[in-house]
Parts: C-alpha cells; sequence; structure tokens
C-alpha cells in the first residue's frame, strides 16, 4: 500500500463519522486571478497608459465566488460586485462574465446546468461532466486548517496570443480554414479528503475531497474561506431561466457572434479612430 493511500484512509477514517449526517452541506468561498500578457499597439499608447490598462483588467479578473454543496449537487456563483470601470482616452473595457451567471452540477448524476448571460441573452446550457483523468500525487499542503493533496491532469488547449493593434485587418477565409494551433496544459489542484465531497469550483470535480485550490494556466482559484452545515441552510436548486441548449450548440452559437462581432469591428487600414476596445470572456 503506497504512503499517500494510508494517509488517505486515515484521514477519512477520521472524518467519516463529523460528515455523515444527511443533511450535510458546506459553503466555500473563492478568489479567482487571471495573469495578463497582451500585447497593444505602442503607437495608440504610451507607456504609462498600457500600465494603466494592464492594471484595470488585472482588477477585472480578481473575483469572489461562493460555491454551496451537498454530497451530491452544488451551485458556483459570483458575488455581486460595482460596476465595471471604464479607462478615458479612448479605452473601454468588457468581460464576458456575469455576476447572474449560476453554474449547477449534480456530481452523482454526472450532469451539469450553466445559467449563463452572454450578448444580452439568456442561455441554459444542460450537458454531461466530462470525467476527469487525475493523477493523485504524494506532495501535501495546508490549505488554511485543512490538509491538501495535489492532483494533476494534462489537457490540450489552443494557443492563445491576444495582439492589439489597431493597423490590424481580418482575412475571413484564411480565419475559417486555419485551424487553432493546440498545445498541452498541465493543470494542478489541492483537494482535502477532510471533506469529503468530490466537487469543486466552476467545472472542476472528481476527486476524493473538496477542491480547494485550482492553478489553470494563467487562471488561480484559492479558497478562503468554509463553513460546514451553516445556521441557515441553504437550498441547492437547479437554474432553470435561459434557452435550453447542449454545450457544443452554446460553443457553436458564441463562434458565430464572435466572428460576427470581429467583421463589424475590425478597424479598417487607415483609420483614424485610436479607440481600442477589448472584450476577454472567461
Amino acid at each position: 500500500m503506497t504512503t499517500i493511500t494510508r494517509i488517505l484512509i486515515f484521514i477519512l477514517i477520521g472524518v467519516v463519522s463529523s460528515v455523515n449526517a444527511q443533511d450535510f452541506q458546506g459553503v466555500a468561498t473563492y478568489k479567482t486571478q487571471r495573469k495578463i500578457d497582451i500585447k497593444m499597439d505602442s503607437t495608440k499608447m504610451n507607456d504609462a497608459m498600457q500600465k494603466q490598462m494592464m492594471e484595470m483588467m488585472k482588477k477585472q479578473f480578481q473575483k469572489t465566488y461562493t460555491l454551496t454543496f451537498d454530497k451530491s449537487s452544488s451551485l458556483y456563483q459570483q458575488e455581486a460586485e460595482l460596476d465595471k470601470p471604464q479607462v478615458g482616452g479612448g479605452f473601454q473595457m468588457s468581460f464576458g462574465s456575469s455576476g447572474s451567471d449560476v453554474f449547477y452540477k449534480n456530481v452523482k448524476n454526472k450532469t451539469y446546468v450553466d445559467q449563463k448571460e452572454t450578448m444580452g441573452k439568456n442561455f441554459l446550457i444542460k450537458d454531461s461532466i466530462s470525467p476527469i483523468e487525475w493523477q493523485l500525487e504524494s506532495d501535501t499542503k495546508h490549505i488554511g486548517e485543512y490538509m491538501c493533496f495535489k492532483a494533476t491532469f494534462t489537457k490540450q488547449v489552443p494557443k492563445v496570443n491576444l495582439n492589439f493593434n489597431s493597423n490590424s485587418t481580418i482575412d475571413n477565409e484564411d480565419d475559417e480554414e486555419k485551424k487553432p494551433e493546440m498545445e498541452d496544459r498541465t493543470i494542478t489542484a489541492w483537494y482535502t479528503p477532510q471533506i469529503p465531497v468530490s466537487n469543486g469550483p466552476a467545472k472542476y470535480q472528481g476527486l476524493p475531497g473538496l477542491i480547494l485550490e485550482v492553478h489553470d494556466g494563467k487562471l488561480t482559484i484559492i479558497c478562503s474561506q468554509i463553513v460546514i452545515n451553516p445556521k441557515e441552510k441553504v437550498e441547492i436548486e437547479e437554474p432553470t431561466k435561459g434557452k435550453e441548449v447542449n454545450q457544443k450548440e452554446y460553443n457553436d452559437i458564441m463562434e458565430k457572434k464572435t466572428k460576427e462581432m470581429m467583421e463589424r469591428y475590425a478597424p479598417s487600414r487607415g483609420s483614424k479612430d485610436g479607440a481600442i476596445h477589448i472584450s476577454i470572456g472567461g
């Protein structure tokens, strides 16, 4: 028997009695941040303006989410925040996520429902949870009072190179034929068997304990607070508002709308408009 297996068994035996109640429930608070690496046209922005833009974008990706969970299901939702700021000098910033979005998972039935507002329309994305091929590691660390174990998995993702240049144009034929270049990305998660629910923030799940920390490329998600069996019981209900689609249908709709928007707002050659409009989803 490996060392990590022994540790997991000891911890699970020690906590199973405390979480065996049928009404077991918890509320976990997560904070997210994303590293920003964007190249912008230096002829349109001086160093001070670029620095200001980058700081504003960093703050936009520093969000707080709440995960309400029980043994089989969960709700993941962004906490309310102030209106997104605008930067002077012709720069406008808008981001894809909405505080009204709700992500519901049922880890027992292997399904999820993602209630999402995108481009002024409400969608209800219903689909099956894709299994994650986690590799359990022997590394451990404490997050708050919880002993956590490391797990990783590797997936292929499109390479993203955001280069905002006001002199750029879009070639529709080349854009349609060219397939995105892919690269391997290793995702690292830290989970605690002290809270034995196979759940976590966003779509992350499938480990023998609640996931408290995730590193996925430039995205970092860290749990800052956990309340087990809060005094006021929170109902975990599947969201119902929006046009019902599956994940592929939603992705196709977004791809079509994104291309239309890029074609509409792409600056033409010789354009004197110095404004830069940035929209980043996720």
